[in-house]
């Protein structure tokens, strides 16, 4: 059985979600960031990076979240994350790529500079620069939504995986307020029935360092 390792409001919601949509198996292994133990040296060893998530299947060992996502949705072929359709296969990946290099990205920087880095790294200004930089790039999933129902197609793919949990971490940071089609399409992403959990939800649940 394939292994995922991950935490609480990690990356690993995305992958997470691909599994839920899949209806696959998949042995669910949490690590405690909090307690340090994606530092161990077992964890090393599987993602020099020390980052969640990792999928292990067999002799496969797979890191990056999306990359993970779009493996799961190549080897079910027949459950439709991917299209069989090569152009509409190249906008999933379109999608998806944007959604990493584009809003991910300062989601991230703003998460480092609020809360992650000590108190003496962190810059207001940097968060503020994130901020608008993920405002001004969001405004393109926006207008792209209009009309939508998931990201690519008439039906969920890898790409929705991805992007609905960013969009639900962006909402976290309050960035989701003049951006309808983007609040609508959470709303109606977490209303399917093999949702993960959302953003805040997994957040609760963290253990503080022993």
């Amino acid at each position: 059985m394939m292994k995922l390792y991950g935490f609480g409001p990690s990356r690993w919601l995305r992958v997470l979600w691909a599994i839920g949509e899949l209806g696959i198996d998949c042995e669910l292994v949490p690590v405690k960031i909090p307690a340090g133990e994606h530092l161990a040296p077992e964890f090393l060893r599987l993602n020099p990076a020390h980052k969640v998530p990792v999928l292990v299947d067999g002799d496969q060992v797979i890191t990056e979240s999306a990359a993970i996502v779009l493996y799961l949705a190549e080897k079910y072929p027949a459950k439709g994350l991917l299209p069989s359709d090569l152009a509409q296969r190249a906008q999933v990946y379109r999608w998806i790529f944007f959604t990493m290099t584009e809003l991910d990205q300062p989601l991230w920087r703003i998460a480092r500079h609020s809360f992650l880095y000590p108190e003496d790294k962190r810059s207001p200004a940097d968060i503020a620069l994130a901020r608008e930089d993920f405002a001004d790039m969001a405004r393109v999933l926006e207008k792209h939504m209009i009309g939508r129902e998931f990201v690519v197609g008439n039906s969920i793919t890898a790409a929705d995986c991805v992007v609905a949990y960013t969009v639900d971490w962006a909402k976290e940071f309050n960035l989701l307020g003049s951006l309808p089609q983007l609040r609508a399409y959470l709303d109606r992403m977490y209303a399917r029935p093999n949702a993960p959990r959302r953003f805040a939800a997994a957040s609760a649940g963290i253990e503080a360092p022993a």
